[in-house]
């Protein structure tokens, strides 16, 4: 499998229900709730990618641009965007969809940076040297 197939089948889609129990006051999902599940997707997508372990290290600005109201679904989309020596970045988009409508929104989208640990909990690089060199 070349780099741009890694890419391509590390992309990872998880949906989810939005229950009362996950809303504010505003029957609205909370903004930490979001940001969670957007992490968690960041964490699938690069472990897909380089079969590695992965902790978060940053996310870059977390644009809420729609409330996501109770009783609906949500679709958390991450892609690889962006691949260094120990770390990558992933992209990950929410999208709201009613349940009974066709309606289909981008609520959330934002970038989480992961770097690639060993067993000694240290960076590791994503790929060795060779197996880059051989994915072009």
């Amino acid at each position: 499998m070349n780099y741009e197939e890694k890419i391509q089948n590390s992309e990872t889609h998880v949906f989810k229900v939005v229950f009362p129990n996950i809303t504010n006051h505003h029957n609205t999902m909370f903004g930490g709730t979001v940001m969670e599940m957007m992490d968690e997707v960041a964490f699938m997508t690069a472990t897909r990618f380089a079969r590695k372990s992965f902790v978060t290290v940053s996310c870059d600005r977390i644009d809420f641009k729609k409330p996501i109201p109770a009783d609906t679904l949500v679709e958390l989309i991450g892609r690889v965007k962006y691949v260094g020596n120990s770390s990558l970045k992933v992209n990950v988009e929410v999208y709201v969809e009613q349940m009974y409508d066709e309606i289909r929104e981008r609520a959330v989208s934002g970038d989480f940076t992961l770097v690639a640990i060993g067993a000694d909990k240290k960076p590791m690089k994503i790929f060795e040297r060779d197996e880059i060199e051989n994915q072009f």
